[in-house]
């Protein structure tokens, strides 16, 4: 155990060596927390000035949905010019959008729609950072720092959100939004001065290769098992993740009030973070690759426990082990970015997480219909089976070998 801990220690050391890993690290730990507490601050304003409950869900979805529009219109972005100047690009641009937000007297439609532009502009980023990654990681040590930034999200989110009420309130909104934008600011400094600059992907590609536009990056992951795996067991969020759709009525039904909607929530957070820690940290490589199908369907299958309506300690400990298995996810991502021509990774990573962001919400607005009409652990179970279902056929149509190839991935 001293040794596994001490190897443990030392593949961290590794990584953090990496100066450019560090950088995108920082970077993104940054962004993450300025974005969570812009939400909670402007979901406050509006509330405020308001006292509409629907606006203030509208202005925190206006912070969600733009993501798919994002991966969908602005992913290519990160392949047609050097990814560090979309990272850079897009920082200054959302510096600028929240800075806006800061105007005195500012309607309240037009803070929701430069919510919205912030989120979009991010997608470039992510995926710009996304297809970096294996450019400065090689081997093992890529999955392991998938696995870090993944964790990096969670906790900074359950952080941001934690101590964005908090802020908001000892300090006022539009210091808030001056921190949010200084955020980016910093992000945009560490990025220019740390990570190396590079040409275009597509200028790296061979002379005369066709790469086409969205449909043809649309194609290119449908139609190749290598990727098409991987983000199909992706999209599987959707399923496990609708319980965040309905987890007030749930607790409300559970008995646990206010205090037990938080709960509900950072349980699955919480198991997700374990999950990615261990699984990057314990299992090898090749194990990874065989473990994404099982886990993908326990993940889901372990919500059909809903269905014999559990207290609500049960119900948290359901949602743990929901968010620890969904540690797949690492495998799935790695694989599929690195199964991606160099010359196609950021449109095609962005168009992966805007079909995952699309799932999401869609899910979470059935389940959150469904309540009317059935109870919250009811609808919980049948998302759960449902997902079991979709990854049963997600199986069964994944051809001899793309296992493999997906696990393993090509440069």
């Amino acid at each position: 155990m001293t040794q596994s801990h001490a190897e443990g220690r030392a593949t961290y050391a590794r990584l953090f060596a990496v100066a450019e890993f560090r950088a995108l690290w920082s970077a993104q730990l940054l962004s993450v927390l300025g974005d969570q507490l812009a939400r909670v601050a402007l979901t406050l304003l509006v509330y405020d000035r308001t006292r509409s409950a629907l606006l203030a869900a509208i202005t925190f979805a206006a912070s969600v949905v733009p993501t798919f529009v994002g991966g969908v219109a602005l992913a290519g972005l990160a392949d047609r010019l050097p990814r560090r100047a979309v990272m850079i690009g897009c920082d200054l641009i959302r510096a600028a959008l929240i800075a806006a937000m800061i105007i005195p007297g500012i309607p309240i439609g037009v803070l929701v729609l430069l919510l919205f532009a912030v989120t979009m502009t991010g997608t470039p980023f992510t995926s710009a950072r996304a297809a970096i990654y294996p450019e400065i990681l090689d081997g093992d040590l890529y999955v392991l720092g998938n696995a870090t930034a993944l964790t990096t999200y969670q906790f900074a989110q359950v952080l941001g959100f934690a101590a964005g009420g908090a802020v908001v309130l000892a300090f006022g909104t539009s210091t808030s939004l001056m921190l949010d934008a200084a955020s980016f600011l910093i992000s945009a400094v560490i990025i220019r001065l740390r990570v190396t600059a590079r040409p275009a992907a597509r200028a790296r590609a061979s002379a005369g290769r066709e790469t086409g536009g969205i449909r043809a990056a649309v194609l290119l992951v449908f139609r190749t098992p290598a990727l098409r795996t991987p983000m199909l067991l992706g999209w599987l969020a959707a399923f496990y993740n609708a319980p965040e759709g309905v987890a007030a009525p749930l607790a409300s039904s559970l008995g646990g009030g206010s205090i037990g909607v938080g709960l509900l929530l950072a349980a699955t957070a919480l198991g997700a973070s374990v999950g990615a820690v261990a699984f990057g940290r314990l299992v090898g490589p090749d194990r990874r690759a065989r473990w994404m199908w099982p886990l993908a369907i326990a993940t889901c299958g372990v919500l059909v426990l809903f269905a014999l309506r559990p207290s609500l300690p049960l119900a948290l400990a359901i949602l743990f082990a929901s968010g620890l298995f969904d540690c797949y996810q690492i495998a799935a991502s790695a694989a599929f970015v690195r199964a991606t021509p160099a010359d196609r990774r950021s449109q095609a990573f962005g168009l992966a997480q805007a079909g995952m962001s699309l799932g999401q919400g869609a899910a979470m607005i059935l389940a959150g219909a469904a309540v009317r009409a059935y109870a919250p652990e009811t609808v919980v179970a049948w998302a759960g089976t449902l997902g079991v279902l979709a990854a049963f056929l997600i199986g069964v149509r994944q051809t001899p070998g793309s296992e493999h190839a997906a696990g393993n991935g090509t440069r």
